[in-house]
């Protein structure tokens, strides 16, 4: 059974700086299709950020694009989302996905707060 646990979440001022883990059981990264970065506001859509692909693709939404990096660690089975110049709309529970075949796995997100 795969398992994403996500950490890092909390309390940042805005301009400041996280780095987001993802850390997988059950499955090994490297044979998943894709790893992704998501994220929900309150009251609003789950919105996709950034996803790499086994073959180290990456792709970003514009609204992170530039502040936002995905990436990898195979060895530790962890995918990490390090973001930078945190804005307070970037507050939400971000969540991890994980797309194997047709099966898509999330971890249970964690919670980033962008405020002075």
């Amino acid at each position: 059974q795969v398992q994403l646990v996500e950490s890092g979440g909390g309390l940042v001022q805005p301009g400041g700086s996280l780095r987001l883990s993802c850390a997988a059981s059950g499955r090994s990264i490297f044979s998943s299709n894709a790893m992704g970065w998501y994220r929900q506001a309150p009251g609003k859509q789950r919105e996709a950020l950034a996803t790499i692909t086994t073959g180290g693709s990456t792709n970003y939404a514009d609204s992170v694009k530039g502040r936002f990096t995905i990436s990898r660690d195979n060895a530790k089975n962890t995918v990490y989302l390090q973001m930078t110049s945190l804005k307070p709309e970037d507050t939400a529970v971000y969540y991890c996905q994980m797309v194997l075949g047709t099966r898509i796995y999330w971890g249970q997100g964690t919670q980033v707060t962008v405020s002075s």
